[in-house]
């Protein structure tokens, strides 16, 4: 796989799954923009993660902060992007509303506003909204790109109802796969990764150790996933190994969930 002279834009990769993305793109060549909202060291991090893995094939990164919730901020992080790169090429889009996965805490349904909802949706399907209004003029006028939208196996096999976020992250499916749909004459792909109980991770840090345990044991593959896990997968949709594939999901959760 060779990513040499793309450019990729890689949201919320301050740490976690989305600094593995933006490693492994920059890795296979690419050069990454690293998005992130407020964390400097965490992106200075990921930036030198990725320049350090780039070396043999030239791959590099800096750091863009941007609220990916923001249209503004949005629109004028790519722009940016665009006059130092010359294009975007492949965006990822990881970023979401802060989450703790802990099944023992979660809010249940009755005990759930409306509120709850739209900030999980404003933060998987709004900062996805923002980054594809702000990126396609550039895509359609080249008629190439690849998208990838960061989604979740709870969608397919809710083992643990966090209601307002997998409603969120259903949204974000539904989403993709209409821009499939519109941008597929012109060349742009649209696909998603579906990762399952991603550890560690920020949201994950507190999940406690039996329930890690028992997920583990109904996984075929008898672990959970590691961020470099979720970039693999990643690097396959932005690549031109997937160029007839769009409006798909990939699940990435060890055989959990099986389609």
């Amino acid at each position: 796989m060779n990513l040499r002279g793309k450019v990729a834009l890689v949201t919320g990769a301050g740490r976690g799954i989305g600094a593995a993305i933006a490693t492994a793109l920059a890795r296979q060549g690419a050069t990454v923009a690293v998005n992130y909202l407020s964390n400097d060291e965490a992106a200075a991090s990921t930036v030198a993660a990725c320049q350090a893995a780039g070396q043999d094939m030239g791959g590099d990164a800096w750091a863009v902060k941007a609220d990916v919730g923001s249209q503004p901020d949005v629109q004028s992080m790519v722009d940016g992007i665009v006059r130092e790169a010359g294009a975007i090429d492949i965006v990822v889009n990881n970023a979401f509303r802060p989450y703790a996965f802990d099944p023992e805490r979660r809010k249940r349904f009755d005990d759930l506003e409306w509120s709850d909802y739209q900030a999980q949706f404003d933060g998987a399907a709004g900062a996805a909204f923002n980054v594809c209004r702000a990126v396609l003029p550039q895509m359609r006028q080249r008629a190439q790109g690849s998208i990838v939208n960061i989604v979740s196996n709870l969608v397919e096999h809710p083992v643990v109802p966090y209601h307002d976020y997998t409603t969120a992250k259903a949204s974000l499916v539904s989403f993709s796969r209409n821009l499939a749909c519109e941008l597929g004459p012109m060349g742009i792909r649209v696909n998603c990764v579906a990762p399952g109980l991603v550890y560690p991770t920020q949201g994950t840090q507190n999940t406690k150790e039996s329930f890690r345990e028992s997920l583990m044991a109904a996984t075929p593959l008898r672990r959970l996933a590691r961020p470099e896990d979720v970039a693999g997968p990643v690097l396959f949709l932005a690549s031109e190994l997937s160029g007839f594939m769009t409006g798909q999901v990939l699940l990435v959760d060890g055989g959990l969930v099986m389609r």
